[in-house]
């Protein structure tokens, strides 16, 4: 029997943590709660959670560290918790590889839309691997395998986000078509765009960073003034 999915909450706001917690315990997850960032690390490390939704204001240590640290050991969905006013740790965050945030105040009810719209596209990348196989996108030296969700410069792998996975592959299975920063983040993410435009912006900067021989010259990703963004449909001549 598949276990259910297991969301680790690190936030030190008690009242916060006890209603979200039974919140989502209601909606069938199973809760791990850790009020400071050392025991969210250990219970991360310990318990290996699906989805971690994770404050950024934390007693103990910057919440950013603690999203660069589980990034870089697991690909579980990070979901950051914000006030209005940590704009610039929301876009840092988003940076250092978080998948979406949420701003306080928030609605629990916001948090399990967000946390069922992850679990939608880990779903997604499982159908595609039990369905017929997928083509190797291919563009000059850039490589994208969707059936093992792998990214290759040079014949090396690029390490991608979940969601720069997903960004990138939307773009590339339609080379050269323009798209909105609305419609990229509804075909690729799945959910409903929620009125944040930067939050696009930062994921595309940092797949630019990965994969652009030049980044102030795209080669790959293109801007589309006015509009949004599009891959290039034809290598560039030398």
């Amino acid at each position: 029997m598949q276990r259910p999915t297991r969301v680790l909450i690190i936030e030190d706001q008690v009242k916060i943590v006890h209603w979200l917690s039974e919140f989502l315990k209601q909606a069938h997850f199973e809760v791990l709660t850790a009020y400071d960032g050392r025991t969210g690390l250990q219970l991360f490390e310990r318990e290996k959670p699906d989805v971690i939704l994770l404050d950024l204001m934390l007693p103990d240590m910057d919440g950013l560290d603690v999203c660069r640290i589980v990034r870089q050991n697991s690909d579980a969905f990070i979901i950051m918790i914000t006030a209005r006013v940590e704009e610039t740790d929301r876009l840092l965050g988003l940076e250092i590889g978080a998948d979406d945030y949420v701003t306080k105040p928030f609605s629990p009810r916001e948090v399990v839309a967000r946390i069922r719209a992850l679990l939608r596209r880990a779903s997604g990348a499982l159908a595609h691997n039990s369905a017929p196989q997928q083509r190797t996108l291919s563009y000059g030296e850039l490589a994208l395998d969707p059936n093992k969700r792998l990214c290759t410069l040079k014949g090396e792998p690029v390490n991608l986000t979940p969601t720069e996975f997903d960004i990138l592959h939307t773009l590339m299975k339609q080379p050269g078509v323009p798209f909105t920063r609305e419609r990229l983040i509804n075909e690729a993410l799945g959910y409903d765009y929620v009125g944040y435009e930067r939050t696009i912006d930062v994921h595309i900067r940092n797949l630019r960073r990965k994969i652009e021989p030049d980044i102030q010259n795209p080669q790959y990703i293109q801007t589309v003034f006015g509009v949004g963004y599009r891959f290039a449909d034809a290598l560039p001549t030398t």
